[in-house]
């Protein structure tokens, strides 16, 4: 079987703008940048198009860049054997893209992931909550300022839910 196909970043733009015109914020030669507004538009063209087909969403994962966090979406055609990159840009202060999960329902659990890790949050999501982590836990431990948390606190916890300080033998070291 042949290598799976990279779809280039200027021809996805081509086959959006004619389907969703002003959906696409910028275009690399791998993948496009889609405007938050017309995120879920953008996802379930590529999803019903015949020639794109992208029926199959491989993986949805979030990068911390300091100013903004990135969503990066990387979808298969399994019948035409390529793959598309495409991104979305959320604000660091406040972050939060529509969520996806009505497209392909394997965003369900990896929304939840970048949610939990990055605190990045999907407008729309069934049922957005921690997934690794516990509720109360302090912060996002894949975010660049993770160990610079306000009001001078550390990130974490002294000792797992429901266990004191003597099981870890007096002081938590973090080691």
């Amino acid at each position: 079987m042949p290598a799976t196909a990279k779809l280039s970043g200027e021809r996805l733009q081509e086959r959006i703008d004619a389907a969703v015109p002003g959906a696409i914020e910028q275009a690399a030669n791998a993948w496009v940048c889609v405007r938050p507004e017309q995120l879920v538009a953008t996802m379930t063209f590529l999803r019903d198009d015949r020639e794109l087909d992208g029926r199959y969403l491989n993986a949805l994962s979030g990068v911390d860049r300091y100013d903004y966090f990135e969503i990066v979406y990387h979808v298969s055609s399994l019948s035409h054997n390529h793959e598309m990159t495409l991104k979305v840009r959320a604000d660091h202060d406040e972050p939060e893209v529509p969520s996806v999960a009505s497209v392909w329902r394997g965003a369900h659990l990896q929304e939840r992931e970048v949610y939990d890790l990055l605190g990045v949050s999907f407008a729309g999501h069934p049922k957005l909550a921690r997934i690794f982590l516990w509720d109360g836990f302090p912060g996002h431990p894949l975010r660049k300022d993770f160990m610079a948390m306000p009001g001078g606190r550390s990130p974490g916890l002294r000792a797992f839910p429901n266990e004191d300080e003597e099981t870890w033998g007096g002081e938590f070291r973090g080691d």
